[in-house]
């Protein structure tokens, strides 16, 4: 028998808690509530979880500040919920490391959809076969089974879940300019909302961790109107 995921849900209001409990329970999900960082970090401690779903706004800690946490030590996916209409609060948690963001209110079945793509991003079935296991390119080598980035001087930069697959798909896809739609896609298995600026800021990301200068790239290249490019050659290991 294939054990339920263990979702853990971190949000500071008792209704909305108990409510995606219990929906999320009813969707084949095994739930672990939690009000604060404090009650999430000794859930984690006992019983790790395939995802979390977290509040934005959260007494004493924020979300923001636990997610950063959860992405240095590891690749456990996160969904940010945040409040309607706070578009740089979204963009703050993005860069961060969330793999995906819902605003408040919402429809708990898109939750669910949400939970099991971002799932399914994350399932080691999705590895590469071996003799595409990693990728090497200006001074950097992205491992594509273990998601591991490194430089050559020994530097691992920590990728969230989601960076992880921009990059790879890029890396894929050398000479040829690849459009934010084909990224989205890559990303989220969903058209891109041509007002959803998740993919810039996974780029700009990106561009920080490779040392990439934003004004003149020379690694992951803006061309304008139409995708992102990239600027330098890429060998398969």
């Amino acid at each position: 028998m294939i054990p339920s995921p263990h979702i853990l849900l971190v949000d500071d209001d008792p209704e909305i808690l108990e409510l995606l409990q219990a929906y999320l329970d009813g969707q084949g999900f095994r739930t672990t509530p939690a009000s604060d960082t404090a009650q999430a970090r000794d859930v984690l401690a006992r019983d790790p979880a395939e995802l979390v779903v977290l509040d934005l706004m959260l007494p004493g800690e924020s979300g923001l500040d636990f997610c950063r946490s959860l992405r240095g030590k590891g690749q456990t996916p996160v969904i940010m919920l945040t409040a309607l209409g706070d578009t740089i609060d979204r963009i703050v948690g993005l860069e961060v490391g969330a793999d995906d963001y819902l605003a408040k209110p919402f429809d708990p079945r898109e939750l669910v959809s949400r939970i099991r793509a971002v799932l399914r991003r994350a399932q080691p079935a999705d590895a590469p076969p071996p003799e595409a296991r990693a990728w090497r390119f200006a001074r950097w080598r992205l491992d594509r089974v273990a998601r591991a980035l490194t430089r050559d001087d020994g530097h691992r930069a920590e990728l969230s879940g989601a960076e992880f697959r921009v990059l790879d798909f890029l890396l894929a896809n050398p000479g040829r300019v690849v459009s934010r739609d084909e990224l989205a896609e890559a990303l989220r298995g969903r058209e891109h909302d041509p007002f959803d600026r998740s993919i810039d800021v996974r780029i700009s990301r990106l561009r920080q961790l490779l040392g990439d200068d934003a004004r003149a790239p020379d690694i992951i290249k803006t061309v304008y109107g139409e995708g992102y490019a990239l600027g330098v050659d890429v060998e398969r290991e």
